[in-house]
């Protein structure tokens, strides 16, 4: 049976405040598909729930405090949609898609996508230093906020059809397969806290407390071939990192997808 949108009754309880379930029905209402174009402001709130405005102004403030709710003067509040993406260590992971599972419009601003040589990315991908490579440069939006600043280069003999693509709304890996015939399946990744200096937290509009998580990633292809060097820069306010366990084993992920 499908629950009826809208707001639930708030019943007073002792241990559990009429903010602490407004928020957590608010949160309810989004995963249901509410609020995509408009948030409703704080009169529009107390109307609905029939609560008083310091209860609105409560669960608004711990909302904008997680990062879920946008506040900015002059402009309406809005969800952000911006809970941590959760990233399962240990096979590729789809950045693209982890931000549209979670209700988002995934977008990239293209900053560059061209031929160029770099002996260092080169030696990296065991090539000679002179080998051509493409070199994909893009910011990554979830609802128009930026989440993570992206550099991808890759041999210029497998992935040149590449130059001819719109990236604005696709996945690398998907268009990597459809216009070059290869994919990556595998490699080696290393995830490491970084403080942001002034030009990443001015790409990434970050907060001064706000840190970054680096990604490092070197992938091959199905037979073998390292064909793929990225870095990542990501805020760490948006991304987490999980991983499973039990008594006898540790098990750094289980699969998203491909970035």
């Amino acid at each position: 049976m499908t629950t009826a949108p809208g707001p639930r009754p708030l019943v007073r309880t002792p241990g559990n405040p009429l903010w602490a379930q407004l928020r957590a029905d608010l949160l309810r209402r989004l995963d249901e598909g509410e609020f995509r174009d408009v948030f409703p402001g704080e009169h529009d709130l107390v109307a609905e729930y029939q609560v008083s405005r310091h209860t609105v102004r409560e669960a608004l403030r711990q909302l904008r405090e997680e990062g879920l709710v946008s506040a900015q003067r002059g402009k309406a509040s809005r969800f952000t949609a911006n809970r941590p993406l959760e990233q399962d260590v240990g096979e590729a992971y789809s950045l693209f898609r982890s931000v549209e599972e979670v209700g988002a419009v995934q977008r990239s601003v293209v900053r560059a996508l061209d031929r160029r040589a770099d002996g260092v990315v080169a030696a990296r991908l065991g090539l000679e230093e002179s080998t051509p490579l493409i070199y994909l440069e893009r910011i990554r939006l979830a609802d128009e906020e930026p989440l993570a600043v992206d550099r991808t280069w890759l041999p210029a003999d497998v992935a040149h059809p590449l130059l001819a693509v719109d990236f604005t709304r696709t996945a690398l890996y998907d268009e990597l397969e459809r216009h070059c015939g290869s994919r990556i399946c595998g490699g080696w990744e290393r995830i490491r806290a970084v403080v942001p200096g002034r030009g990443e937290r001015i790409l990434l509009d970050c907060p001064p407390t706000t840190a970054l998580f680096a990604i490092d990633r070197l992938g091959h292809d199905t037979g073998g071939r390292m064909i793929e060097w990225r870095q990542t820069l990501v805020r760490a306010d948006r991304f987490a990192v999980s991983a499973a366990f039990s008594r006898t084993d540790y098990r750094l992920g289980a699969p998203i997808h491909a970035l």
